[in-house]
């Protein structure tokens, strides 16, 4: 018998343009505290982002989410954040930011594999 745990996630949030309140799903990030599991799966579709606003930078935007990716391995591309433990890691990634990446609501959930969890709401969220 597995065991559940408490996990968070929010998915990531392209918005090209805020005063047009358009965006598109482009990665999600789940925190799993009791794993100690914070991991990223992203993916820019840069036909779908330029749909929304043809004159948008979409290497920006792949380098704005490898910089969470970096966070979240806790590597040298997430810089000074990279050193702090998993939950401000996380903290971080969720606050609210006016740019052009964006997370959505905190939404939680249970789970036995954080990893297989991700990849089941990267797929339903994202696609």
């Amino acid at each position: 018998m597995s065991t559940s745990m408490p996990y968070q996630y929010v998915v990531l949030r392209c918005v090209p343009r805020v005063d047009r309140e358009e965006f598109v799903n482009v990665g999600v990030v789940v925190y799993c505290q009791a794993a100690d599991f914070l991991d990223v799966t992203w993916h820019c579709d840069a036909d779908r982002l330029r749909a929304v606003d043809p004159l948008l930078d979409v290497e920006r935007v792949c380098d704005a989410l490898a910089f969470v990716d970096g966070v979240c391995a806790g590597d040298e591309r997430g810089g000074a954040l990279s050193g702090q433990p998993l939950t401000q890691r996380f903290g971080f990634l969720k606050a609210p930011k006016s740019t052009v990446l964006q997370p959505g609501p905190v939404h939680g959930g249970v789970t036995a594999d954080p990893a297989r969890e991700l990849e089941h709401l990267f797929g339903r969220l994202v696609g």
